[in-house]
């Protein structure tokens, strides 16, 4: 038999905590293809396997996380100020220094019996102090120079990238944001080093870590097809980094390297058709939609929810499971739980420690409802259905962005196969479906006094919502994995045949 064709799969995060990309990883190696799956890091290496694929975790940069007018010295906007490295730092500690050395000297002459400071001491105190004022008029100058330059609204920066865009178009992410080096730099050597067959690139970030890998292997003979799959549509989203041109280096990017991908992927039949619009797709990318994988769902962790939040069936209970970031509205739980005297609610986030789920906690304490607010971790990805199912509702309080108007999420899916009712903000395609559907209840966006009423009329009577599950109004049938793992398997096919058959059929030109 022939040896199994192979793919490497690309992704910006830590592998840990992304269903989508661990079930792709799953589903490609179970139908026979050799397959690894590259994730990033800051720290070490690491390598563990999910089903038959294999996972490792690439160290990669961060250097390039400033632009190249951030590493140099702003001789005419500041000449006061320091150059960028560490001489700042030293000269701060310098001074702290020279105290300690002139406190040290004042008490050696006060146990010497001096009664006032010697010469020596007034002097170099006089220095001292010198020294201090005139460091620290050069430190505000840094400060503000820094500050000025990572905002970067004022005149010379936006001049800087109207400039770069002019000149460089879809090439100026390069000094935009320098930063997408670091995954080439990383990921480039280990994926020329596996020499696959196909490479699957997760995201906006790697598809260019995965056209440039295409493009050297066909420069050295080798025939390498480029799968891009795309989570979500990149215009329509709110930027990851809080910086005026990230996101315009992002898009650029895209645009640079989307005409290589063989196939594309996407998540949703909407998204896919603005995909295909924006850069001119021959065809319609397939849809694989991130829904549950019922095949192998795993018994529900111990303990269960309603034991780790210390609650009884009797309780209400609210539960809200992914990302914390603000936009995705978790604190509007927090917000309503004073008017909901009996409630209690979970966030089961993939980063407790981050600052916005700190903020939930010691806003919940402000309120006097902190006993009532629970952060778990993520569990299993084939534990979430059971998991959440403890729960009498589910929420999803996303804020209006592009892309939460376009998008059936994940949560919605696992909320809908654990059959709880659901509370969604009035974002677009999903209120729609809880409309039609009746599984749930929709509020207005950002809106604490309707999130409550939507909550209080769905706890009145849970099982007029729950009714749709069992009657057919949700297509549960069609919200699964084994559905989706047919298209992708499909997609791979099409391109390198079967994990080990001689032939594959010529990609579509």
């Amino acid at each position: 038999m022939d040896k199994p064709r192979s793919i490497v799969m690309l992704v910006q995060n830590g592998v840990v905590g992304d269903s989508r990309i661990q079930k792709e990883a799953e589903t490609a190696a179970a139908a026979g293809w050799d397959v690894t799956l590259l994730g990033r890091t800051d720290g070490r290496a690491e390598e563990w396997t999910i089903g038959g694929a294999k996972v490792r975790l690439v160290p990669t940069g961060r250097d390039f996380d400033r632009r190249r007018h951030e590493v140099r010295r702003p001789w005419l906007r500041s000449p006061l100020a320091y150059p960028p490295g560490p001489l700042e730092h030293y000269r701060r500690k310098q001074v702290r220094a020279w105290r300690a050395d002139l406190e040290c000297d004042r008490a050696r002459a006060a146990v010497a019996g001096a009664s006032l400071p010697r010469l020596g001491l007034a002097v170099r105190s006089a220095a001292v102090t010198c020294a201090s004022l005139w460091i620290g008029a050069r430190t505000r100058s840094s400060r503000r120079v820094r500050e000025a330059r990572a905002a970067a609204r004022g005149p010379a920066e936006r001049l800087a990238a109207a400039w770069w865009r002019a000149l460089l178009g879809d090439r100026s992410w390069r000094r935009l944001d320098p930063a997408l080096w670091e995954l080439e730099l990383a990921f480039g050597p280990v994926v020329d080093a596996l020499a696959p067959d196909l490479i699957h690139a997760n995201d906006f970030q790697m598809l260019g870590v995965g056209a440039r890998a295409k493009l050297r292997a066909a420069a050295k003979g080798r025939d390498v097809k480029l799968v891009w799959d795309a989570h979500e549509f990149l215009p329509g989203m709110k930027p990851w980094k809080d910086h005026p041109w990230w996101h315009a280096a992002q898009v650029a990017h895209e645009r640079e390297f989307a005409p290589y991908a063989d196939a594309v992927v996407t998540v949703s039949d909407t998204v896919a058709a603005l995909l295909r619009g924006r850069h001119g797709l021959d065809e319609a990318p397939a849809v694989v939609m991130n829904t549950p994988d019922l095949a192998e769902t795993a018994p529900a962790p111990e303990p269960s929810l309603r034991e780790r939040c210390g609650i009884g069936p009797g309780t209400p209970l609210l539960v809200y499971s992914g990302a914390p970031l603000e936009q995705r509205g978790l604190h509007i739980l927090v917000e309503a739980l004073p008017s909901l005297p009996d409630a209690h609610a979970a966030f089961i986030v993939s980063k407790p420690h981050w600052r916005y789920v700190v903020r939930l906690q010691e806003r919940a304490a402000e309120l006097g409802v902190a006993d009532r607010v629970h952060v778990l971790s993520y569990v299993e990805h084939r534990q979430v259905v059971p998991f959440v199912s403890g729960a009498d509702i589910g929420v999803i309080p996303i804020h209006h962005w592009g892309n939460h108007e376009i998008s059936l999420i994940t949560k919605f899916f696992e909320y809908s196969h654990a059959r709880l009712p659901i509370v969604v903000s009035d974002v677009e395609t999903m209120s729609g479906l809880v409309r039609g559907t009746g599984q749930g209840e929709v509020f207005r966006a950002e809106d604490t006094e309707d999130f409550t009423r939507a909550v209080k009329q769905v706890l009145a009577d849970p099982e007029a919502y729950r009714s749709a599950y069992e009657d057919g109004r949700v297509p549960l049938g069609e919200w699964t994995w084994a559905r989706q793992a047919e298209v992708l398997c499909g997609v791979y096919e099409r391109l390198i045949g079967r994990p080990g058959g001689p032939d594959r059929e010529a990609a579509p030109q």
